[in-house]
């Protein structure tokens, strides 16, 4: 036991050391203009039954501080009337184009290949690919603008804040930035050029046009089910410039509304984002060896070899307890939610499940009425 606590400690010292780091210096998007407000910026939204959400989101693009802006909303062949719900909240702004989408081809995933299209539309010098559902201020396309000046960066990849309400979101969705915090040294995704340290939220992808184009755009990563990594991965190993910055509540979302979609939403990106199967269930086991193994140890209390042998567990589990918390803090995200890490650790681990009984069941995740194949 005393080798495991020592790797456990090991593991756990370096998350600290990351998680601190990137919560000192990790870019946040200010409420500032660009130096430049004269380049041209379309903002491309791939849409598929977001008659919830679309008329909104349309609304609060076209009322956005800068300028010029183009929006344009690719319907892709909902059946909930998405399109003309966009097209009567922009009503006649001639900002706002509605564009129908294509079969989708052979080969391609459905929203790699909504922005494909959408990017070939498009003909201004910064391309912001955000989801539907994502929620902007008014000044946040501009803060997205100067941030991409200020970095030079062929690609900003915005992490929005992430609202959640239900015990299912806050237990799982800020895991998500959490793993960015802990485990990505912002420097190293920053300043070098290793593929292995990249990462990207697909929520808001803000791209210059020549990076965009000198990668292939979304057809190089046609059936990438984790398009966005794939995307900042290809942007590094171009030699092109990525950069990553915090929505500071500027660019926000709410992904998932209960537990089941939070489950169902995880599952299909999860066996991809592993990079496969064999690495979700050695992930699966080195998350349950560092987050509740320590509690277990704690709780049952085995042989202890000197007095001081109890506070070893003891560090272990406030050590997790402070990883997720400072990261918790640095994404706005409720600081009292990490004292039940292991819960989350519990839920992740039946996300992964559900995900490998897909891969039995199917042969891969569901989403939206289409296969995902992994």
């Amino acid at each position: 036991m005393i080798i495991i606590g020592i790797v456990i400690a090991a593991a756990l010292l370096f998350m600290l050391a990351t998680v601190t780091l990137n919560a000192a210096i990790f870019p946040r998007l200010r409420a500032t203009a660009p130096q430049s407000a004269s380049t041209l910026a379309f903002v491309l939204i791939p849409a598929r039954n977001e008659s919830a959400t679309i008329a909104a989101t349309v609304r609060r693009l076209l009322s956005q501080t800068y300028r010029p802006l183009e929006v344009i909303v690719l319907d892709d062949n909902s059946d909930d009337g998405t399109g003309d719900i966009a097209q009567a909240a922009a009503g006649d702004d001639p900002r706002f184009q509605l564009i129908r989408g294509s079969a989708l081809p052979e080969g391609w995933l459905g929203k790699n290949w909504a922005c494909q299209q959408l990017g070939q539309q498009a003909q201004g010098e910064i391309l912001v690919f955000i989801d539907a559902d994502v929620v902007w201020q008014p000044n946040a396309l501009a803060a997205v603008v100067a941030e991409m000046e200020r970095t030079r960066a062929g690609l900003l990849a915005v992490w929005p804040t992430q609202h959640t309400e239900t015990w299912g979101e806050r237990l799982v969705v800020p895991l998500m930035a959490m793993t960015v915090m802990a485990y990505l040294p912002l420097p190293l995704v920053h300043h070098t050029p290793w593929r292995a340290f990249a990462a990207a939220n697909g929520q808001c992808l803000a791209f210059r046009r020549s990076t965009y184009e000198s990668i292939g755009g979304h057809q190089s990563v046609r059936d990438s089910i984790v398009e966005d990594v794939s995307l900042a991965r290809r942007v590094k190993g171009a030699g092109h410039s990525l950069r990553m910055a915090d929505g500071a509540h500027l660019v926000s979302c709410r992904m998932y509304e209960d537990w089941p979609a939070v489950r169902d939403g995880y599952a299909k990106n999860i066996i991809a984002g592993y990079g496969g199967i064999p690495a979700l269930i050695l992930a699966t086991l080195f998350h349950w060896t560092v987050f509740l193994l320590p509690w277990f140890w704690l709780t049952l209390g085995w042989t202890s070899p000197s007095p001081l042998w109890p506070l070893a567990p003891l560090a272990l589990v406030l050590m997790g307890i402070v990883v997720r918390m400072i990261s918790a803090a640095a994404t706005c995200q409720r600081k009292r939610d990490s004292l039940l890490m292991p819960v989350s650790a519990v839920l992740m681990t039946l996300i992964a499940a559900r995900a490998l009984w897909w891969q039995w069941r199917q042969g891969g995740p569901s989403w939206k009425g289409r296969m995902l194949q992994t």
